[in-house]
């Protein structure tokens, strides 16, 4: 047997004023994606900003359905809409802020699954990582480089790679 750890490294800011403001403007531009959130279930709202290398920003937010599995994430609202209109200009970084009326968030949300999975396919794809920066309201913020960050098994099978054949 043999008895494997995993580390990962990320920076803890106490507040947004101290990112650069490249990225201040990017978790702003995340705020802005939260207005289009349809959360009447959850009443959690969460907003996702990229920001591609060509300057342009793609939004998301999270679209609930009273059929659960119908909605969506924030993440993945504004990630398949870069792959299906922006794929040829790469992702450079993505924001996600999440608020509620129903109490206070206390740290940043983290994303889901199968967010991180969609994030590590668009990583593979565009052979670059994600800078992913994850903030609320008045607490810390989480800036990760890459999503191995967070999915330290991403899965893939390169076999399936139908571009390789």
């Amino acid at each position: 047997m043999t008895d494997h750890e995993i580390k990962i490294n990320f920076k803890e800011y106490n507040s947004l004023t101290e990112l650069n403001q490249t990225d201040q403007a990017l978790c702003h531009e995340a705020v802005k994606a939260m207005a289009g959130s349809h959360s009447p279930y959850s009443k959690f709202r969460v907003g996702a900003a990229l920001r591609l290398q060509s300057g342009k920003i793609i939004y998301g937010s999270n679209q609930e359905n009273v059929a659960y599995p119908s909605g969506l994430c924030a993440e993945r609202v504004a990630l398949f809409n870069w792959g299906a209109n922006h794929s040829d200009d790469p992702i450079e970084a993505m924001a996600v802020t999440a608020s509620t009326d129903e109490f206070e968030l206390l740290q940043p949300v983290t994303s889901c699954g199968s967010c991180l999975q969609v994030l590590a396919e668009y990583e593979k794809k565009q052979n670059k990582p994600v800078e992913i920066i994850l903030f609320c309201n008045n607490g810390p913020v989480w800036v990760m480089n890459g999503v191995e960050s967070f999915l330290p098994f991403l899965f893939f099978e390169n076999r399936l790679n139908v571009e390789a054949k």
